[in-house]
């Protein structure tokens, strides 16, 4: 298995030590994090960023780095995160491998996101062999459920609230996608 996967674009690579601080300023972005509950300090930045680092290690996949091919100044090429990560446990389709993204909002709208996701698929489905994958986010964020459809991904109809929120937040409920291995293949 490998830790980097290259596309038209992008690299999904490994995290390096130039990414945090982009990443925290990401993360502390409000526009980015609008369907997150929270802001993110630095500090809590640093350690999601050091985890999915730590499981790409681990194993070789994960939520990557996202890198510009083009950036001329490659210390400065970070645009944000794309990949897979297990679902916790406590959600109600677990268990699962859900695909997910967070960019730089100077990055929407260029297609980076849809190119990236679809090579994290790929990875899922002709790496990893899996034989479905799953994307989750607030019934409210439209943006993301567009690329869900864009990868070809379906609605299960089965919306869920988040465990770790409560019921009455403005984020609590979630739509769920999916895309089996054949969908993938078929589209």
């Amino acid at each position: 298995m490998t830790s980097m996967i290259a596309t038209k674009r992008l690299y999904l690579r490994q995290w390096q030590a130039s990414d945090l601080a982009l990443f925290a300023e990401m993360n502390a972005d409000p526009e980015v994090m609008a369907y997150f509950p929270k802001l993110l300090t630095p500090a809590l930045s640093n350690t999601i960023a050091n985890k999915c680092q730590k499981l790409i290690e681990e194993h070789g996949w994960g939520f990557w780095a996202v890198a510009r091919k083009d950036s001329a100044d490659k210390s400065d090429d970070f645009i944000g995160m794309v990949g897979l990560n297990n679902a916790h446990a406590d959600m109600p389709f677990a268990p699962a491998v859900e695909i997910g993204w967070r960019l730089n909002n100077d990055y929407w709208g260029l297609g980076y996101a849809t190119e990236a996701a679809q090579a994290a698929l790929r990875y899922a489905f002709e790496v990893l062999e899996l034989s479905e994958v799953v994307a989750f986010t607030a019934v409210i964020n439209k943006r993301s459920q567009k690329l869900m459809q864009r990868l070809g991904m379906t609605d299960t109809q089965d919306n869920f609230y988040h465990p770790m929120l409560d019921a009455e937040h403005r984020l609590a409920e979630h739509v769920l996608y999916k895309i089996t291995r054949q969908q993938w293949k078929l589209a």
